[in-house]
């Protein structure tokens, strides 16, 4: 129902659609992390090499790494982008063991945004022309020390969520959203 749902929409915004066919592959968006220059696919059990396989064959242009996921239902559970160079990631040592895999795949060095909370890691870089650098967190309530470093953003306009109630039915920022780079005539 949500593949189909989501399927409507794109289609009524005219966008590219790409149908894996290969009933062996799975890839959830949950562990598709794109930086802007690369895409690491996290293997988790709603994720295999064969989903990746075909990610990497349809984005040519980019490179595609595979990073294994322990401990978590995603790769994006413990880790998202937090602006153009910048990943947040999450304080544990299956966080901190994926991170490191990342960075012996990648050609590029990125900044990192390290948080005490796993799952506060997961929130949301939006580059809007009239804002500048918007990023959604976890709200300070929810978890305080982990808002305390994204405070130190200074150049981020920063608008905390609150997401408890989504969370525990394993839904986080970046899975509660589609993030769609449209001109304003919509």
């Amino acid at each position: 129902k949500q593949v189909e749902a989501m399927k409507r929409v794109l289609e009524s915004l005219n966008l590219n659609i790409v149908e894996m066919t290969d009933e062996n592959a799975t890839l959830d968006g949950g562990d598709v992390l794109f930086t802007g220059r690369e895409f690491f696919v996290g293997l988790s059990r709603r994720t295999n090499q064969r989903g990746a396989e075909i990610l990497a064959d349809t984005f040519k242009d980019y490179a595609v790494s595979t990073v294994p996921v322990y401990d978590a239902l995603h790769l994006k559970s413990f880790c998202s982008m937090a602006g153009p160079n910048l990943i947040a990631i999450g304080s544990s040592e299956a966080a901190q063991k994926a991170l490191k895999t990342m960075q012996q795949m990648s050609d590029h060095r990125y900044d990192k945004l390290t948080v005490p909370d796993d799952a506060a890691a997961n929130c949301i870089y939006l580059n809007i022309p009239s804002k500048g650098h918007v990023l959604l967190h976890r709200a300070p309530e929810e978890y305080p020390e982990s808002a305390k470093v994204f405070e130190k953003l200074k150049d981020h306009m920063l608008i905390p969520i609150a997401n408890t109630e989504l969370e525990k039915v394993d839904g986080s920022l970046t899975c509660c959203s589609v993030l769609i780079n449209k001109t304003s005539e919509l």
